[in-house]
């Protein structure tokens, strides 16, 4: 039951990568509207939608985080082989 939970919870934190493109999206959207109206602040226009597209990126990031921290994790066994001693065992018959 857990894992399940774990696995919605992962894909909810996906959904949100979807949100962050169309935030993108909106950010470079809102400059080329900006600039057509008034191509005199087009570099001061440009720093701001930097800015947001930085913010929404992190964002994304963090939702992506989110999603790894919740990937429900495999446990793997390993079956190790018998490890030979390489030194013999002292014997009370070698001397010392």
């Amino acid at each position: 039951m857990l894992e399940g939970a774990k696995s919605i919870g992962a894909g909810a934190a996906t959904i949100a990568l979807a949100g962050a493109a169309i935030g993108i999206g909106n950010v470079f959207s809102s400059l080329i509207h900006s600039v057509a109206r008034n191509p005199s602040l087009a570099k001061q226009l440009f720093g701001y939608a930097i800015l947001g597209f930085a913010l929404t990126e992190a964002i994304a990031l963090f939702a992506r985080l989110s999603d790894f921290i919740h990937i429900p994790k495999k446990k793997v066994s390993v079956q190790v082989p018998l490890v030979y001693r390489i030194w013999p065992k002292k014997s009370s018959s070698l001397p010392s």
